[in-house]
């Protein structure tokens, strides 16, 4: 297995390993023992990038701020503060009315103030708006942003759930007055294709054809969430199609899966490697922009799989064959 890599996100000073650990579990499904845990073994490995939200765990009785205060704690106790890279995100709809934007100035200020209370940070290194509200002009939300910078409580910012129009019109915006701008884009996006009109959040944006282009002509970073689709094909592996749950079927199971689960098969028996592992370098060794993927795993087997991807071997031949 080959060391952690590192990257410097174009347009800041953050360098960051080249895969993100995803916290939207943490104090929640994963209790406080466990999270410390994984933590841990992703710091041994070298990781150094973490991702979190407010708003994780709203959807649970412990509701939202569980995951960024388990971070917190985490930070004090190991001491880690000025040695990870932590992103955050504020902005998100209320979980009884998703389809109602969240957004004021007041919304995502006060979600700011309360992630640094949580996380025991002065400033959030990575702040991102966890979705858009199409209603309001671009130039509204990225003053926001901006007056977040100017008083110290956020040092970059991106966006995440929003639609490559709205990318483009921020961005200019961001030139035109000189502004920061995004420096990373978090969509949904991994190997397997969504079935996103399926999903019933109706604010998640997947990186679809049109984003991508965006994405490729602009080379603005990707740090994509469900980077391993919920698992979906390890899980298939294991159990079959059938023997997924009913909202991973929903989620995944489609006829474009199911052609890229036998090719993935295929190059796992040869690679002697884990699918998890082709699935994850897949993104790791895009060649168009720079990508890094938000992982999660709840065993040190688990950690393993996804680690090795860092050395799974892909040719531009063999990576486009996957999808084709």
């Amino acid at each position: 297995m080959t060391a952690m890599q590192y990257h410097t996100i174009p347009a800041t000073d953050l360098t960051v390993s080249q895969i993100c650990l995803g916290a939207g579990a943490f104090g929640s499904a994963v209790d406080l023992t466990q999270s410390f845990q994984i933590l841990d073994q992703f710091v041994e490995a070298g990781g150094t990038f973490i991702d979190t939200a407010r708003a994780y765990a709203i959807w649970t009785s412990v509701g939202a701020g569980a995951s960024e205060n388990v971070i917190g704690q985490w930070l004090a106790a190991r001491k880690l503060s000025h040695n990870i890279v932590i992103a955050s995100k504020g902005g998100h709809p209320e979980w009884a009315s998703l389809d109602t934007p969240r957004m004021s100035a007041r919304d995502i200020i006060g979600d700011c103030e309360e992630s640094l209370k949580a996380l025991g940070l002065d400033s959030i290194p990575l702040y991102w708006l966890h979705r858009d509200d199409p209603s309001q002009p671009v130039e509204s939300l990225l003053q926001t942003l901006e007056s977040l910078v100017q008083s110290g409580k956020i040092r970059y910012y991106g966006c995440s759930n929003w639609r490559p129009d709205r990318i483009r019109q921020a961005q200019v915006a961001a030139e035109d007055n000189g502004w920061q701008g995004f420096v990373a884009d978090q969509p949904m996006w991994s190997l397997a294709q969504a079935n996103i009109a399926a999903m019933p959040d109706k604010t998640l944006v997947w990186m679809d054809d049109a984003l991508l282009a965006m994405h490729r002509e602009t080379k603005l970073p990707a740090i994509p969430y469900t980077a391993q689709a919920r698992g979906v094909f390890a899980k298939v592996k294991l159990s079959g199609w059938e023997g997924l749950t009913e909202d991973v079927r929903r989620d995944y199971d489609n006829a474009h899966n199911h052609a890229i689960y036998e090719r993935l098969e295929a190059l796992s028996q040869q690679k002697k490697v884990s699918i998890t592992a082709i699935a994850i370098a897949w993104l790791l060794q895009n060649p168009d922009f720079l990508t890094i993927p938000i992982v999660s795993a709840r065993s040190r087997q688990q950690w393993n799989e996804i680690l090795s991807a860092t050395s799974v071997p892909l040719t531009a031949k063999e990576r486009e064959s996957i999808t084709a």
